[in-house]
């Protein structure tokens, strides 16, 4: 792994700031080259990236190195410092990253935001939950705002915001910690800044599986009342057919069938969703065999595979 990119003078205020806002819990001890311990105790190491897509993805963390080198105390210096180290699966590398841009950026959500996303993906759930609290505290009240993409869609249209993305990726945590009141809370509000179809599926899928877990069956159908066939899906797809699924227009064999044949990440965010309505319809069974075969796949930081590690920790 490359080393810290984090030039000193940051280093030094984050340790001058270590016991104000920018402390961050003590890292785990990890074996080199492993990112992440799971919520079972596996060891968890970058995931393997294509090599014309590391190519690319490392030709975007020079220009980032680059331009965090010009101007390393600019916020969105840092920030794209951060996002373009964990596409490459460097993600305690950007969490470092965006502690020292706390030190420098106390009051900027965005910081915390995306140090809470990658707490999610190395496990820290607690860390995450405080973060991404600290963010809705700092967005009250304000403007929302367009959140630019790392990884463009084929449009290269973006679709979500800050404030989206921050009651999201709270309302995940919540869900991962076995906490689904807070989870539900979390997605209702997630809900009022999920302005376009592609938010709007992510958001709706959570929530309704949230609600069926705590038994508020009404509560979820009437989740599912905006979402039909036609809706003009970017990128959520998964999310969109899971919907389609949970109204009865789509069956749950032909939905894993259609995901095994695409990428990793949306099988494993349809393999969830499939195994989890088999749960919450009593069939814990077929549930846990579905999350155990999501685990023999490699796409770790998946919210998919993070979510059926979190229910076979918990069994």
């Amino acid at each position: 792994m490359a080393s810290v990119r984090i030039n000193l003078v940051v280093c030094i205020v984050l340790g001058i700031a270590a016991c104000g806002e920018s402390r961050s819990p003590a890292p785990f001890v990890l074996p080199p080259g492993a990112e992440a311990i799971s919520l079972l105790g596996d060891t968890l190491s970058p995931p393997p990236l294509a090599p014309d897509v590391r190519q690319e993805r490392e030709r975007r963390l020079a220009e980032a190195q680059a331009a965090y080198n010009a101007t390393p105390e600019v916020a969105d210096s840092i920030i794209w410092l951060g996002r373009r180290l964990a596409y490459l699966g460097h993600y305690r590398e950007a969490i470092e990253t965006y502690t020292a841009g706390i030190a420098l950026h106390p009051d900027d959500a965005r910081l915390y935001r995306h140090r809470g996303h990658r707490y999610i993906t190395t496990r820290r759930l607690d860390a995450a939950i405080e973060d991404l609290v600290r963010a809705t505290q700092l967005v009250a009240g304000q403007p929302d705002q367009v959140e630019p993409d790392g990884l463009p869609n084929e449009r290269g249209i973006p679709t979500s915001t800050l404030q989206s993305n921050i009651w999201y990726h709270l309302g995940l945590a919540h869900y991962l910690k076995g906490d689904l009141a807070r989870a539900a809370s979390s997605y209702r509000m997630c809900l009022d800044f999920s302005n376009n179809p592609d938010m709007l599926v992510a958001t709706s899928h959570w929530l309704y599986m949230t609600l069926r877990r705590l038994g508020q069956s009404q509560d979820a159908a009437a989740v599912l009342t905006p979402i039909d066939a036609g809706m003009d899906i970017i990128e959520n797809h998964s999310y969109h057919r899971l919907l389609l699924m949970y109204k009865g227009e789509i069956s749950p064999d032909s939905l894993l069938a259609e995901a095994a044949s695409g990428d990793a990440l949306a099988n494993a965010t349809v393999a969830y969703g499939v195994g989890n309505w088999h749960l919450y319809n009593g069939r814990a069974e077929e549930a846990h065999q579905i999350f155990r075969q999501i685990l023999e796949g490699s796409q770790w930081a998946a919210f998919g595979y993070v979510a059926a590690e979190a229910e076979l920790a918990r069994r």
